[in-house]
């Protein structure tokens, strides 16, 4: 049976701990494009869009006492990464260098015509950058 899919790509949330240093890495950084910020329940949230992908960076009036555990892959089950398609990845991890983001993984050539970086935001997600030929 399964679901009827309505968009071509996701629609991801995070909740940060300091919008101020989420909107620094995701627009300013990463320069993803902000489409509007709106009140929400118990928080209020900002949006970017990510290609046809929207990102919602959520703060909360109450931060939660319980964050991630660090570590990205490795580090824990459940949600560690998410991946953003880009024309070169050596650009990507240049400039979250530049920004004084952790490069957790410089550039590599997975597999021929496949290459990936990977970076963590101020709260500890990892992000990669996937180039392909």
């Amino acid at each position: 049976m399964g679901i009827t899919v309505t968009k071509d790509s996701i629609d991801l949330g995070i909740v940060v701990r300091d919008i101020d240093a989420a909107l620094a890495f995701y627009r300013d950084t990463l320069g993803l494009e902000a489409v509007g910020d709106n009140a929400m329940p118990g928080g209020h949230m900002h949006r970017l869009m990510c290609g046809t992908s929207m990102i919602k960076l959520v703060l909360l009036e109450k931060t939660p006492e319980a964050s991630a555990p660090p570590g990205g892959i490795p580090g824990a089950s459940g949600y560690r990464y998410w991946t953003i398609s880009v024309d070169d990845c050596a650009t990507a991890e240049a400039a979250c260098r530049e920004g004084g983001y952790r490069v957790v993984i410089p550039p590599r050539e997975l597999r021929p015509g496949t290459t990936i970086c990977m970076v963590e935001d101020p709260d500890g997600n990892w992000v990669e950058f996937l180039q392909t030929a």
